[in-house]
């Protein structure tokens, strides 16, 4: 028997060795949060598309040959084009890891990610990259389909870049935040709706803030969405309502503060763990 027992175990293969990083297992859970959004890519893709092409529809339409131009030299078509942009980018970056979290939390398979061998730093940059890659997926499909209709200007490569990979990551470390936090998809859609929402409308996508009144204004600059949509329009347009390097510094500490915060709840268990 003991023999028998020895000849299966021999034709086993030995067991992998994990190093300091476990980088087999953080990318298949990565490749797993991309294909779980690319197998509905109607939804996750092809809807964002045709929602941000009706908004540019319904204010160009009624309102472009109304309103005073934004810029000198651009239409106000053009000038909403960055904003969204950013706005697809980054709800989509949210809803990617919001919805993969509270899903397995409620369905119960959460356990699938929490038992591996991977660390909460491993599980945090899986979750974090494949909201990321979402939200640029759509970036770019979403730019691509508006410039069939708006003319797209590039001022500075850099801060596009910048500011579409920080907004991302952004949106997709607070998607993280909000379905470790919800127990119930009622508590997703409060976020989503009380929060989410109204801070990314009410930030200057679709108007220049110093349209505002003073006191709004005050208000807006201490939104950091305000900051990832007004570096994101000055690397097309070169107009920006904030210092540029201002935007870089907010945007670039809040990423920071929340890949901190984040980690601290996988680390801790908090709502994870019984």
């Amino acid at each position: 028997m003991r023999d028998g027992a020895k000849a299966i175990m021999d034709t086993l293969p030995p067991p992998r060795r994990i190093g300091a990083v476990n980088w087999r297992g953080a990318w298949e859970l990565y490749v797993k949060e991309v294909r779980r959004f690319l197998k509905v890519y109607l939804q996750t893709i092809a809807a964002p598309i045709v929602t941000t092409l009706i908004f540019l529809a319904i204010f160009a339409l009624a309102l472009g040959r109304d309103v005073t131009r934004h810029v000198p030299g651009v239409t106000f078509t053009e000038f909403l084009v960055p904003g969204l942009v950013m706005m697809a980018m980054v709800q989509n970056a949210f809803a990617n890891t919001s919805s993969s979290v509270i899903i397995s939390k409620v369905q119960g398979n959460i356990v699938d990610v929490l038992m591996p061998p991977l660390s909460s730093a491993e599980i945090l940059a899986a979750y974090a990259l494949g909201g990321l890659s979402r939200g640029l997926i759509v970036g770019v499909a979403v730019l691509a389909a508006m410039a069939v209709f708006a003319t797209v200007h590039v001022h500075d490569l850099g801060y596009i870049l910048f500011h579409a990979v920080a907004a991302s990551l952004m949106l997709s470390l607070l998607g993280i935040m909000a379905g470790i936090w919800a127990d119930k998809f009622d508590h997703m859609a409060a976020v989503t709706n009380f929060i989410i929402t109204p801070l990314s409308f009410l930030s200057g996508t679709f108007y220049s803030i110093d349209r505002l009144p003073e006191n709004l204004q005050i208000i807006a600059h201490l939104n950091p969405f305000f900051y990832m949509i007004d570096g994101f329009r000055y690397g097309f347009l070169g107009h920006e309502d904030a210092l540029p390097v201002l935007g870089l510094v907010v945007v670039g500490l809040t990423n920071v503060a929340l890949l901190w915060a984040t980690y601290r709840m996988l680390k801790s268990g908090y709502k994870l763990k019984a």
